[in-house]
């Protein structure tokens, strides 16, 4: 995987989540409070979880 691509890929994430706060600004406001509230633990899991797919994915993918 090149530089380009990874700027692209960035660039995809971005916009994908720009569209929440776009289009939902108060659902995502109720997101975002709802996920605070949340023990860090479980935050850390889901965020090791959400890495891990996107290590796989690259890998399948590269």
């Amino acid at each position: 995987m090149n530089g380009q691509a990874l700027l692209l890929a960035l660039g995809l994430v971005l916009i994908i989540e720009g569209l929440g706060p776009l289009l939902f600004p108060k659902k995502w406001q109720l997101y975002l409070a709802e996920m605070s509230r949340q023990p860090a633990a479980t935050l850390q899991r889901l965020g090791g979880g959400l890495a891990l797919v996107g290590a796989v994915i690259l890998i399948i993918f590269s």
